[in-house]
């Protein structure tokens, strides 16, 4: 039940959602639990992605894509990856399209989009973001890889942990210093290929959650990467980043509410059937009073989500609206899947029901892509100002 009609998708993003629900529905449901499993999802799955059309919507056609700037069907896609459960096996998928593509589609040369997008498009070539280091997170001043240009090549020495689709990646957008002198004036991003001479891939981490997600330690060891594969300017990558980071927060505070009303659904049904002391435990009065609350925050949640993706299309929406939108949803996330698995009792506990997963694979939301500390500091300073 919603207090308000959503009016933030027109038909065609319901039927795009509807076709890629079905999608994954079909085609990753059945096999997240091996994936889990496996600690991985297979690169073929990917392909399928491509094949129908799930990857690159934004990709000019002339490189296969989609043709479409049009954020609304990516936003489609981070609520249903959500929804269904299966954040681990396709969230990948969402970073390849909103968080990574990007940087290429505003940056890259003519040369560079010929040599790399249609491979983007297809799933042949999948792609990952090198920001995070050993001892270098959200304080991207603190980055130590290094790229040091001899004659048309740039030599890179140095190593990232944490790296989402680390494994299967083929392109690594890797956040590099290329002065040293420089600041925050002397990063810029370069991108390393499967292959080269030097990149290692380190350990598939094993992670509280998201275990299909395959994420990675990436080890660079005197690579030498082509000049040409420099993306944008050099010494410009701060920049860069900045410029692009509201957009992965916002994708992950819609994700944060899609899970929080699979919760609350999941849990509903549950407590429904679920009978104590003679009678369902969705009739006990702490039971309403507790999904009252949880259902009042996640529309709540909601209302502000919603208005930001209107902004985001429009191109106004601001880093620190979106940095607000992270910070509240993802805390909210994580309240709501907690106090639904409480209501579940001991099967909470139990991997085989959804709860249990969004539970373990919830925990991160506060974390990754700017801690809920970050996130408090952005809004913080805009209203310093």
């Amino acid at each position: 039940m919603d207090f308000f009609e959503r009016t933030v998708y027109n038909a065609d993003h319901e039927q795009f959602r509807s076709v890629f629900r079905q999608w994954l529905d079909n085609e990753v449901v059945p096999h997240h639990e091996q994936w889990e499993a496996n600690g991985i999802a297979p690169r073929e799955i990917w392909l399928e992605a491509g094949k129908h059309g799930f990857l690159g919507y934004h990709v000019p056609e002339q490189y296969g894509g989609g043709g479409t700037d049009d954020y609304h069907f990516g936003a489609v896609m981070q609520e249903e990856v959500s929804d269904a459960g299966v954040i681990g096996s396709a969230n990948g998928m969402t970073l390849h399209n909103d968080i990574v593509l990007p940087y290429y589609l505003s940056l890259a040369t003519d040369e560079q989009k010929a040599r790399w997008l249609p491979k983007m498009v297809t799933g042949e070539y999948i792609t990952a973001i090198g920001i995070t280091e050993p001892n270098a997170g959200s304080d991207m001043a603190g980055v130590k890889t290094s790229a040091v240009k001899h004659g048309d090549t740039y030599v890179v020495n140095g190593a990232k942990t944490f790296i989402t689709n680390g494994i299967n990646a083929d392109l690594v957008l890797t956040v590099c210093r290329t002065d040293p002198d420089a600041g925050h004036r002397g990063i810029s991003l370069v991108v390393l290929e499967r292959g080269m001479k030097g990149f290692e891939r380190g350990r598939n981490l094993n992670k509280l959650g998201m275990h299909a997600q395959d994420t990675a330690e990436l080890f660079f060891d005197n690579v030498e990467v082509p000049a040409e594969n420099i993306l944008g300017e050099p010494g410009m990558g701060f920049t860069y980043l900045m410029t692009n980071l509201a957009q992965e927060r916002f994708g992950m505070a819609l994700g944060a509410v899609a899970v929080a009303r699979a919760a609350i659904r999941w849990t509903l049904e549950y407590t429904k059937e679920r009978k104590a002391f003679g009678q369902s435990i969705a009739s006990f009065q702490n039971s309403k009073f507790l999904l009252a609350e949880l259902h009042t925050e996640t529309q709540m949640a909601q209302a502000y989500v919603d208005r930001c993706l209107e902004l985001h299309c429009e191109g106004k929406l601001t880093a620190e609206q979106a940095a607000a939108a992270k910070y509240i949803t993802t805390e909210l996330q994580n309240k709501v899947v907690d106090r639904c698995l409480q209501l579940h009792g001991g099967y909470g506990y139990m991997l085989e029901y959804p709860i249990a997963r969004a539970w373990a694979d919830s925990r991160i939301q506060t974390i990754y892509g700017g801690t809920t500390e970050i996130m408090k500091e952005i809004v913080g300073r805009a209203l310093s100002k």
